[in-house]
């Protein structure tokens, strides 16, 4: 609500009290005869402090002002005076409380809700010091309670104004409206809103942003009908806020039909409506829309900002249309818009995940001349690129110079970097740092810290901090965790350790988790063990990849069970596993008799478990170099891990970046 802030009140002589020799606005509290001594005294400081705060006009005129009103209110002796001077204030021609008043009553009136527990009890004390009940009276009420999201009081307060015969006004019934909807009883607050007798303006524009805001559209349109029959019009604001509801929910057909109408009613439409449209079609991946959308907004005389040109651009880098990303950048240079912040976040974060390291990292470098300031989003982003990379020498250079105050996000990123940087000590440094300076770690933090001790060799004092991380707080633990100490108990040779992991049914274990365990155990040439694990991992209903289905092809080609490398091959097959390139090769080192190859090849397009052409068998025969080289090369892709490379290490690493 906007409350008029400042008024004049013109007080008669009649009215004026003396106290002490002084003359003063008349006090909200009359004295009675049979007032107590200390409430005397109270109503003397509170009317002084009022007159100190005065500023007389004329000898018959005093004025009222918001800064007066809250100064006299905080110096207060009581609670109860306070609310009384609140609501003498409220009953003054033409002068309206502002919003720092009604915060203040906040406190105020929660005091007095505790001490006297009901509604009705704090009418009763105020009728007790002079304040006659009426429906004013429980109006403010409810506004103070509303304004301090003290929601039952608000209905409470509703419900007294019926138990003493008053009929609630819109406003009050607006009021009840919106807690019914704040307390996501949809169903109340629309039926409150039916049965108001004269709705205005408010009312509807209230029900919808809060249903908009619960992303109810179908009732958000009901009621935009119910308004528009009444000769309501929604503000340009409303309008963006029922845009965006569309868009969020994906009913982009009716965020279009909106649009429409808001052009056939002459309704302005905002920058800040078009960058919504731009933002709901990127997201959705309708990126040729959302650039048409841009054009037909530079069409009708609307200059985009930087706001909607990001939303563009981020959709254009995620679907790999960097040449109409590059020409949008080029545009709003040429018309002096340089990127904000959030621009150069955006960029540096997909050009490295689209695998443009150099860009993102001439991004970061840009920000100086920007005169941008980097934050812990920038900071967090360009850690993360420059492990992907693997530049870890360029983060030292990159960072210095800037004043950036880290939060948890970056410090588990730094943790990250320190030890894919080669320098664990330095992440277990980091960590106990991070716990000097009041940092709560939390899963990837434990993450971090526990890989760095691995890889420094000191297994069991990670095993001892996992054990003491599943006690304090093993409602975080999550598979990455188990997978990392998993990993260490292996390479130390602690397999039986490492194995009742995978016994215990309370720790969530995903496909990652059996890789590396897999990949252990076959480098350690435990064979048995991973058949044993490579079954229980089908037993507990996860699903084996590809990778996990190489590795097991890898160790039984090793020992050359044919018998075991065909039921792995059905497994693949039956579980609709491409067979590419990795699996040809696993196949070729099974052994040195290429006539074994052959043959093996031969039954497994015979299953169908290969392409019914000749390039197998080319392949197998050895006659077709060129067509060897043509499969390898169009088979690779970079989600698709050489086996022959493959290390536990490598497996962890291809986890998302903590934080």
């Amino acid at each position: 609500m906007i409350w008029r802030w400042r008024s004049k009140i013109s007080v008669p002589p009649s009215n004026l009290l003396l106290s002490g020799g002084l003359r003063i606005v008349a006090s909200p509290i009359k004295s009675t005869g049979n007032a107590t001594a200390q409430h005397s005294f109270s109503l003397k400081s509170l009317t002084n402090n009022h007159h100190r705060n005065c500023t007389q006009t004329t000898p018959n005129t005093k004025i009222l002002t918001p800064q007066l009103v809250l100064s006299t209110l905080r110096d207060s002796p009581s609670d109860l005076f306070a609310l009384r001077f609140f609501l003498w204030c409220a009953g003054q021609p033409h002068y309206f409380h502002d919003k720092p008043a009604f915060r203040h009553m906040v406190s105020v009136l929660s005091n007095l809700t505790h001490r006297y527990g009901t509604v009705r009890g704090i009418v009763n004390e105020l009728e007790s010091v002079g304040c006659v009940r009426k429906a004013q009276t429980l109006l403010l009420l409810m506004r103070i309670y509303w304004c301090g999201g003290m929601y039952d009081m608000v209905l409470e307060s509703f419900e007294e104004m019926y138990n003493y015969g008053y009929v609630p006004n819109t406003y009050a019934r607006n009021i009840v409206m919106d807690v019914g909807f704040k307390i996501k009883n949809v169903d109340a607050a629309l039926r409150v809103l039916e049965e108001t007798k004269d709705p205005n303006f408010l009312s509807f524009s209230i029900a919808i942003y809060n249903l908009c805001r619960l992303y109810d559209a179908d009732n958000a349109k009901t009621v935009l009908r119910c308004m528009l029959r009444r000769g309501y019009y929604m503000n340009p604001e409303t309008y963006a806020v029922v845009l965006n509801c569309f868009c969020k929910l994906g009913r982009l057909d009716e965020a279009i039909e909106l649009l429409g109408m808001m052009i056939v009613l002459g309704v302005p439409i905002s920058v800040a409506a078009w960058s919504i449209l731009i933002n709901g079609f990127c997201k959705l991946g309708k990126i040729e829309l959302a650039a048409c959308l841009l054009d037909k907004m530079v069409k009708v005389g609307c200059s985009p900002n930087i706001v909607t040109c990001t939303s563009l651009i981020k959709g254009l880098l995620e679907h790999n249309m960097l040449e109409k990303a590059y020409e949008i950048l080029g545009i709003l240079e040429l018309k002096g818009c340089f990127p904000d912040l959030v621009l150069c976040n955006v960029l540096i974060n997909c050009f490295s995940k689209m695998g443009q390291y150099t860009d993102a990292l001439e991004v970061f470098s840009c920000l100086g001349e920007l005169r941008l300031t980097p934050d812990v989003y920038t900071l967090s982003s360009i850690v993360s690129t420059i492990c992907l990379s693997r530049q870890y020498e360029l983060l030292p250079l990159l960072i210095s110079g800037h004043s950036i105050q880290p939060d948890l996000v970056v410090c588990n990123c730094l943790l990250s970097y320190f030890c894919k940087a080669g320098y664990p000590t330095g992440a277990v440094e980091f960590y106990n740092d991070m716990l000097v300076r009041g940092f709560l770690p939390d899963k990837y933090t434990f993450a971090g810290v526990l890989s760095a001790l691995c890889r420094l060799g000191k297994t069991q004092a990670a095993v001892e901090m996992y054990h003491r991380i599943l006690c304090s707080c093993g409602d975080i633990v999550d598979a990455q965790i188990h997978t990392i100490i998993i990993d260490g108990l292996i390479k130390s040779g602690r397999y039986h350790e490492a194995m009742s992991i995978f016994r215990d049914e309370k720790f969530p274990l995903d496909v990652l988790s059996y890789t590396v365990a897999i990949d252990g155990l076959i480098k350690a040439g435990r064979m048995e063990r991973a058949c044993a694990l490579f079954d229980q991992m089908k037993k507990a209903n996860v699903v084996p990849n590809k990778q996990v289905c190489n590795l097991m092809l890898s160790g039984f080609c090793k020992r050359g069970d044919i018998n075991m490398i065909k039921h792995v091959l059905q497994e693949i097959v039956a579980r609709n596993i491409e067979i590419d390139c990795h699996t040809y090769n696993i196949l070729m080192s099974c052994s040195s008799d290429p006539h074994l190859v052959y043959s093996l090849i031969l039954e497994l397009r015979s299953l169908g478990f290969l392409p019914k052409d000749d390039q197998w068998l080319r392949l197998a025969n050895g006659h077709d170099n060129f067509a060897h080289a043509n499969f390898v090369s169009s088979s690779i892709s970079r989600e698709t891990l050489d086996m022959s490379a493959s290390s536990s290490d490598e497996l962890l690493d291809s986890m998302a970046l903590v934080g």
